[in-house]
Formats: C-alpha cells, structure tokens, sequence
C-alpha cells in the first residue's frame, strides 16, 4: 500500500493466494478454469484474497479503502487472465498462446476489489504463454530499460524465466524448472517464512552441519536458499558425488537410511520446531539438480541465440522469493549460473513487488513497463533442438564440462586435501 504523494510505503502484507485450493501450479488451474463455472470461481478466489489483504493494509493505517487511487498487478501470464476472469486456455492447448497480452483499464470494483467508483486497476503487459507482468516488472525493477550494460537477468523460481539485453534489445525465455527454489518437490520444503532453514554450512571433517534460519527461529523446514547452501555444501565436502547421490563413506554419521533412501539429518529433532528431524534426500537433490539445470541450459542457448559469449555478460541480476539470503557462490558451484566474477551478480529479491511498486509510482514508469514487453523477444525452448542436450549436460554438478567452473573446481581439490588431512 503506498502513499503517492510521497512514494512511501505505508503497509505490506500477505498470504497464499485461494486458488491454491484449486491446484498448486499454473497447469493446474488452467484445467481447473476449463471445468463449469470454474474461471468465475478461480477468479473469485484471487480476488477474495487480494480484498482481504488490501483491507488489512487499509485497516493497519486507518485509510478508506474507498480512497485508494487504482491498483497495479504483476502476475504471471495465467494467473493475469484468472483475475480479469480470461479463459487461459489457449495457453495450454493450441495454437499455445494467450488471449491477450494487455488488458484494458478496468474499474477495481467491478472485478470485485475493494475500492471506489473511480478506483482503477492496471495489469502490467504478458509479453508471451509463460512470461508474464511479473517478468516485465521485474525487469524494469532491474534497471534494464536504461542499461548500456549486457544484463542477464534470472527470475529463479518454478518457471525459471530468463531475460538477456541491454536498454536497446532484449530476448526471454520461460524454462520450467518446477518448485525446488520455492521448496516445492522438497521433503521438508516450505516458501521462505520464520523457521526455515536458509543457511547451510558443512564442516569438511566431521561432515556437521550449522544451519541458519529465518529470524532464529527453530527449524520447520527447509526454504529454497537454504537447498542451495545445502546441497553445495555436501559437494564441496564430497559427501554427494557429481550425479548427485550421497557417498556413504564420506557423509559421516548424519547420513542415515530412511523411507525415502538416503537422507542427511539438517537438524535433529530436538532442535527442530516440529518435534521431527528435518532431512535432506537424494530425491530433493534430484528435484534441485533438474531444476538448476534447466535454467543452466536455458542462460546458454539465449547467450547462442544472440552470438554473444556468456562470458560476455556484465552483469547478473537474480531474482526470486526463496530466502532472504543467498551465497551466490554456492549457487554458482551447483552450476546453476554461469561462473562469473562475483563482482557482476546483484540479488534484487522478490523484483515483480518492486517493479510493480515502481508502476505504481509514475504514470512514465507505467508507460516503460508496456515498452519492455513490446521490445522483448520470446524464445520458445521447446522448438529448440539444443535445448535438451544442454540440459542432460547440466544434470550434473557443477556440469559435464568441468572446464566451465574453475574456481569451482579449485574449491573442491582444496577441501578434498583438507578433508584428506585430517
């Protein structure tokens, strides 16, 4: 919620958004809206759930929800059409591409959002099926409509949507790596919130772990960056092989058999939240290894598609709501992202809110938003025949082609001679 006069923030909040009732991802609802009078009730969902929040906000602050000015949304390309109450069906099933990808100025009341009769509501532009508002503000967030720089920028999250330009060009694309980075697919997973593990770090002789977690609280599960750490942290001290499975033998006592296989105890039951230890799998490591492969492959056949080198890039900008903290050279080591200097990576956090926010603010920022999804560039990596084979190439830690992650490499020969030792 924020005040135009002055561009401060006078409340946030929120909270799962209803239709998760209907289906935990996109794919999901779109059946869910294909059924009878289901688009209606999906629509109502999202939008009782925006009403809540909008009125708790006003409520915190003593504002009038009658006075609020208009709304911004930055949403997916599915989840735009639900709330305008838009078949997204087309999204799913030929010929694959959305109803519309700029929606008219609607009346907040009339979708059934809180607000007066001149209260308006505006949706930043869907430039493709899976690269929607929340991409286009978030670039915008990033500063690449006014950058000379050659920008990479990574929404790392369940579509896994990449972006790759300068202020003059820009070429997208949506690789689906699933919910990993969100905790989704994850034993012990949960969306970064108090007590989830977001810190992971591993002795490389006694193979201990000491774990952080969100605002100290005891450990209930375990968010995205928190995976991250996790699993490069267990490379790093040999305790998973390059395939991604543990090594019995170098794992240490917090290796155990569990109904799942092989797990690695993060915390013990007696310092969790739950009353239940909170493990790592060998399947949440395969779920983490597929997903950051995607996006490996993906960054890769954009830097090919525009004949640049992805040493070339200046800069990285990564986004996404898995923690409030990353160690960007874990998440290099996983080869998730291409091994740069670290100097030209920034996390900006959760860039849709913020570019959203930005929209808010400017009529001019509203009129760059509509900009950069006319100028963007869609890739659509199913009709690429390299797609697949950069992704089985990545499936591996840090990749097949070692020579692409030299200081990874570095890393691992030297805590492989400390762990050797002792």
């Amino acid at each position: 919620l924020l005040d135009l006069s002055t561009g401060d923030v006078l409340a946030q909040t929120s909270e799962y958004n209803a239709q998760v009732s209907r289906g935990d991802d996109v794919i999901s609802r779109v059946i869910a809206a294909g059924r009878p009078g289901g688009l209606d009730d999906l629509q109502r969902l999202v939008t009782g759930t925006i009403g809540r929040l909008v009125e708790r906000m006003c409520a915190t602050v003593g504002v009038d929800p009658g006075h609020l000015a208009f709304y911004v949304t930055a949403g997916n390309t599915v989840m735009t059409h639900l709330l305008m109450g838009v078949s997204p069906a087309y999204i799913r099933t030929e010929p694959y591409v959305p109803a519309a990808s700029r929606f008219p100025w609607l009346r907040a009341v009339d979708l059934g959002l809180p607000g007066g009769t001149c209260t308006g509501l505006e949706a930043v532009e869907c430039p493709a099926s899976w690269l929607g508002g929340d991409i286009v503000a978030g670039v915008v967030a990033a500063g690449l409509p006014w950058s000379e720089r050659l920008t990479l920028f990574v929404d790392i999250g369940t579509n896994g949507e990449i972006v790759l330009g300068t202020r003059d060009w820009l070429v997208s694309c949506s690789c689906s790596a699933g919910p990993a980075f969100e905790g989704g697919g994850i034993l012990h997973g949960m969306r970064a919130a108090a007590g989830a593990i977001e810190q992971v770090r591993v002795d490389t002789v006694t193979l201990q772990p000491s774990i952080a977690t969100i605002e100290g609280a005891r450990a209930v599960g375990i968010c995205g960056s928190g995976i991250m750490d996790a699993v490069s942290e267990l490379f790093l001290a040999g305790a998973i092989d390059r395939s991604g499975h543990f090594d019995p033998e170098r794992a240490g006592e917090r290796l155990r058999e569990g109904e799942r296989g092989l797990e690695y105890v993060l915390a013990t039951a007696a310092d969790s939240g739950t009353g239940a230890d909170i493990v790592l799998t060998e399947t949440d490591i395969e779920n983490l290894m597929r997903a950051k492969a995607a996006v490996y492959a993906g960054v890769t056949l954009l830097t090919e598609n525009v004949g640049v080198a992805v040493t070339d890039i200046e800069e990285v900008v990564i986004a996404g709501g898995f923690g409030h903290y990353l160690d960007l050279e874990r998440v290099i080591s996983l080869g998730l992202l291409p091994e740069l200097e670290i100097e030209r990576f920034v996390f900006i956090g959760n860039s849709s809110l913020l570019g959203a926010q930005l929209a808010c603010r400017s009529a001019e920022m509203r009129a760059t938003c509509r900009r950069v999804a006319e100028m963007m560039t869609y890739v659509e990596l199913s009709a690429s025949a390299s797609f697949m084979d950069r992704y089985v190439s990545a499936l591996f830690l840090p990749h097949t082609e070692t020579s692409l992650f030299p200081r990874t490499e570095a890393l691992l020969a030297e805590r492989s001679r400390a762990g050797m030792a002792h």
